[in-house]
């Protein structure tokens, strides 16, 4: 759990957690369809945001069979205490709704993919991850670890084909690469470099003067940083 958090947060029980985090997640997948049906005329973007979507789904689905573990054996939970801070709560929920209500007055590329990198760079990944520990497999854990990364390198090739946001793309390149690092520091096993399978990882990379050249992009790029 990150350090903010933990400064600004109590410890709850993985129940009251798993509600929260649940709701969050619905609230994510429900953002991430909306923008579905709004770049549905362009087949690369919707692939790319029902893959978002489709993800979050099996996030709820992942603490929905934790939720029911739990009910079946609380002592799976042995007495755990998750790090818990209502005013990121509050904050995401209040966020997630905000922008689920400007996708549907209309939103372009570049404002949709900043809400999505805005919610992927929240806590709640880490709070999923937290939760996943209940049920005791490392490897089910990995897997959600190396999924989430895989979507943050599709997030970033997108962010880098379609906008011209040096900045917003930097802020998710470094995000890709704080979640291998943690990922690297805990793994039960090497970590593989995600692979990226909705669009090519190649494009020309613009420079100052317009002048394209070559870099390697996307998810397959995970974990190096932009230079």
């Amino acid at each position: 759990m990150p350090e903010g958090m933990k400064a600004r947060g109590r410890r709850a029980t993985t129940q009251e957690v798993l509600d929260v985090a649940l709701e969050l997640e619905r609230k994510t997948m429900a953002l991430y369809t909306a923008l579905l049906r709004t770049f549905r005329q362009v087949e690369e973007l919707r692939a790319f945001w029902f893959a978002m979507a489709r993800h979050e789904a099996g996030h709820c689905g992942a603490l929905t069979l934790v939720k029911s573990l739990l009910e079946d054996d609380p002592s799976l939970a042995d007495h755990r205490k998750v790090w818990f801070d209502e005013v990121t709560v509050t904050r995401l929920r209040s966020l997630l709704s905000a922008y689920l209500k400007e996708v549907r007055r209309g939103v372009d590329i570049t404002r949709a993919l900043t809400m999505a990198l805005d919610v992927e760079s929240s806590e709640l990944e880490d709070v999923v991850v937290d939760l996943l520990q209940v049920v005791r497999d490392r490897r089910w854990r990995d897997q959600a670890v190396q999924m989430l990364i895989h979507d943050l390198g599709d997030l970033s090739f997108m962010i880098e084909k379609y906008t011209h946001d040096e900045a917003l793309l930097a802020r998710a390149d470094e995000l890709v690469e704080h979640r291998v690092g943690n990922m690297r520091h805990g793994a039960s096993a090497p970590v593989a470099e995600p692979k990226g399978t909705s669009a090519p990882r190649r494009r020309a990379k613009r420079t100052a003067s317009g002048t394209p050249r070559g870099r390697r992009l996307g998810a397959a790029s995970a974990g190096r940083r932009r230079r």
